[in-house]
């Protein structure tokens, strides 16, 4: 028998919470469990048995570089066939992210994604927190950042990713203010981006006080 991949660890056990069976269904890119369970109800009561479906992408890191000099924002554009197929625009504004490497600390991932993505090494990062991103079917757990970064001027940059993963990744900067009408107006479609400019519109001040000392 093969062994397990190691995103798809067997379910940890916890206070009411009985696993019948815990299988790996497919092992693809990303592994995919079925998982059959129960657990005890919020009023003590013994829930029902359940079966789901579990895609296990594990942990990824996503970072928004900020400018505090020029008030100044970087965001990516990337086609995304998932967009296509829910029927929304599939060329998808969004912040540099992508998945950590075993035992890859998160500031590392975010430093080596975001020289891949745009080619920016950014000088400061802070935690903007820790968040599931689909609870209701996958793993994926996400550390945002915002990095502070001396950004090129506004515009439509050359394309980046890597080659040997045909990642076509398109750079842009604009102002902060900007970036935070397309948030308003709902030019924003991708939930991750949305929280980082939202973390940094209530902060973005005391940024910009603290990073250009």
């Amino acid at each position: 028998m093969n062994a397990r991949p190691p995103k798809a660890r067997p379910i940890p056990p916890y206070p009411g919470l009985e696993v019948f069976s815990d299988e790996v269904v497919w092992n693809g890119r990303f592994p995919l469990q079925r998982v059959r369970f129960r657990h005890r109800r919020f009023d003590g009561g013994e829930g029902g048995v359940l079966t789901w479906e579990l895609w296990r992408r594990g942990f990824a890191v996503a970072v928004l570089p900020y400018d505090p000099w020029t008030d100044r924002v970087a965001l990516i554009d990337q086609f995304r066939l998932p967009a296509l197929a829910a029927g929304l625009d599939p060329i998808v504004t969004e912040c540099p992210a992508g998945l950590l490497e075993e035992g890859e600390d998160p500031e590392a991932c975010a430093r080596r994604e975001l020289l891949e993505e745009t080619g920016l090494q950014p000088e400061l990062f802070q935690v903007i927190g820790r968040y599931i991103l689909t609870q209701g079917g996958c793993d994926e757990t996400l550390t945002m950042f915002c990095a502070r970064a001396h950004l090129p001027e506004p515009g439509i940059i050359a394309n980046h990713g890597l080659q040997d993963e045909h990642e076509d990744i398109r750079l842009k900067v604009l102002p902060a203010e900007e970036a935070l009408a397309m948030l308003d107006d709902n030019r924003i479609g991708n939930a991750t981006a949305a929280l980082c400019l939202s973390w940094l519109w209530r902060r973005r001040e005391k940024l910009r006080e603290e990073w250009t000392r």
